[in-house]
């Protein structure tokens, strides 16, 4: 099993940042691609930005300019620095990750709300 913790959401208001940060844990597994995905109400879950395990990038075209993916194999953990935000970026934040164990098995963390104010 593989535990992810979020942590850095909050309110902000329009053409401020924010950072998220998730972190995964479990023994025995190879961590491959980390991300976020993003929810608001009312509509489906959407893609933010993956990164691989050899820090290869995908950013959705919205947050593309603004947003910036990394992560620190070392540690497991992925971040999100998030600049220029909009209202319309205003959703819960999903990390996720792949991991491998015999198998390929997605985690999802808990979630993270971001809200932006105009």
């Amino acid at each position: 099993q593989v535990q992810l913790v979020e942590s850095g959401g909050g309110l902000v208001q329009a053409g401020g940042s924010l950072r998220l940060s998730c972190a995964a844990s479990g023994s025995g597994f190879s961590i491959n691609a980390m991300g976020w995905y993003r929810q608001a109400p009312g509509k489906q879950r959407e893609l933010v930005a993956t990164i691989t395990s050899g820090r290869t990038t995908n950013y959705a075209d919205s947050v593309k300019g603004r947003f910036t993916i990394s992560r620190d194999n070392a540690k497991n953990t992925v971040y999100l620095q998030m600049n220029s935000l909009k209202p319309e970026d205003t959703a819960v934040y999903y990390c996720y990750c792949n991991a491998y164990k015999a198998t390929y098995i997605t985690y999802w963390g808990q979630g993270t709300q971001v809200t932006v104010s105009s």
